[in-house]
């Protein structure tokens, strides 16, 4: 991993987050994506080697190991990482491009010219709803997430043993999962931190849209002052 390039990523989304969001970003690549890389992988790592069944038929015992794990864990953390993520990645495109607009403003009106943008990084108009969306599909993210290993796990949980009567097996046969303890604790730990993230995340939404309707209703109530003196 370019660890520059992470700290330049993550300094970019810290830039243009609230609080809420600052707290968010700290959860998910400390308590998640680097106890991912340093830990989980490595209990992990024996996954299949280690899936021991109490037959020597050929084939059974792979037969079995995806029918209990269709989808590794490793790999579904991955794969959630990298999506609940990308919507941090979208407040900063567009930030560029309200950037970049700027310049290009700057460059056919002069220097004098009004700003489209005074301060591109404020979430105002559209940025405002960009960032609300990705609050939103953030959470969401997470959300599937949890529905997704509590129906391929039950409860978040692997048994110490499992039977398997699948063909090519010739009965029912027991098969033992390596770690099971360890790789509970993991995946508990997981899950917790993705509510927690998933709760940061509403808090956040709910932050932005209260403060939202503050900034709006004085500016409605003086307008309506104004109508009202103008009518008179």
């Amino acid at each position: 991993m370019n660890w520059g390039v992470f700290e330049g990523l993550l300094s970019g989304v810290n830039k243009y987050s609230t609080a809420f969001g600052r707290i968010w970003l700290s959860v998910v690549f400390i308590f998640r994506l680097l106890v991912y890389v340093v830990a989980a992988e490595r209990v992990w790592s024996d996954d299949h080697k280690d899936f021991d069944c109490n037959t020597r038929q050929p084939g059974c015992r792979n037969v079995c190991y995806d029918h209990f794990f269709p989808v590794s864990h490793i790999r579904l953390w991955a794969l959630q990482l990298i999506l609940v993520t990308c919507p941090s990645l979208l407040v900063i495109m567009h930030v560029a491009y309200r950037e970049a607009k700027e310049q290009r403003h700057r460059a056919t009106g002069g220097d004098e010219c009004r700003s489209i943008y005074p301060n591109p990084g404020k979430k105002r108009g559209g940025l405002w709803w960009t960032y609300l969306l990705s609050l939103i599909v953030k959470a969401g993210v997470d959300v599937v997430f949890l529905y997704i290993f509590y129906h391929l796990y039950r409860n978040y949980t692997l048994p110490r043993v499992v039977k398997c009567e699948l063909a090519p097996c010739p009965n029912t046969v027991d098969c033992f999962i390596s770690h099971p303890t360890e790789k509970n604790i993991f995946t508990l730990f997981m899950v917790v931190t993705t509510c927690v993230c998933v709760v940061l995340s509403i808090i956040e939404a709910a932050y932005l849209i209260g403060k939202r309707c503050r900034e709006c209703l004085p500016a409605g109530g003086r307008t309506s002052r104004r109508h009202s003196r103008d009518c008179q």
